[in-house]
């Protein structure tokens, strides 16, 4: 199942970032992309660096497993295991583009402190803050468990820290500076990556 898993994984490259930069760009002039700023201090840097290397490690993870570089772990080696990670795969990469499409001309990759963008809540965005990180979350799970071995595991575990450290420490800061009580009532109401959960008071 690596080689679906590998498949799946340059599908995900080439819709939720690629083409999604250049749709981007058509409509606005910009692909989006943001990149890694100092500006955003250690945290950010951090944050950052760990979304990159999780990003590369998504791709070598089934790669490796194809050279028989690692093996999948005996305890996940299971078909039903593997069907599950495709349908999670398959139903996180729909949902990324879904939610990508719902944050229309405010869609980027990274943060610009000097940038006011519009504070999406229609959509996915009704029922959770950051639909596109955590569909992101649910490809990646997915795309573990067709490829369950040693790599795959560690990728997935520093994906996750990625995000929590990116939303947490450099996304949720930067909106309610942009949207102030705006951002506030939104976080109230609304969950972080689960609805109902992450809520602020």
């Amino acid at each position: 199942m690596a080689a679906v898993a590998l498949a799946l994984y340059i599908g995900f490259g080439v819709l939720a970032l690629g083409w999604r930069c250049w749709m981007q760009w058509r409509r606005t002039g910009s692909t989006g992309y943001r990149g890694i700023s100092r500006r955003l201090g250690l945290v950010g840097l951090v944050g950052g660096i760990g979304f990159i290397v999780a990003m590369v490690g998504g791709l070598a993870a089934p790669v490796l497993q194809l050279l028989g570089a690692v093996a999948p772990l005996q305890i996940l080696e299971y078909r039903w295991v593997n069907a599950a990670g495709f349908a999670l795969a398959v139903c996180g990469l729909a949902a990324t583009e879904h939610a990508q499409r719902d944050m229309g001309e405010s869609w980027r990759v990274g943060v610009d402190i000097n940038e006011a963008t519009t504070l999406v809540r229609t959509g996915m965005f009704k029922l959770i803050r950051n639909p596109i990180f955590a569909a992101m979350l649910v490809f990646m799970l997915g795309e573990t468990l067709l490829a369950p071995n040693p790599v795959a595991i560690a990728v997935f575990a520093i994906f996750l820290a990625a995000i929590e450290v990116s939303v947490r420490s450099i996304e949720e800061p930067y909106l309610l500076g942009i949207h102030g009580d705006k951002y506030r009532d939104y976080t109230a109401s609304v969950g972080r990556f689960v609805p109902g959960f992450g809520l602020t008071r």
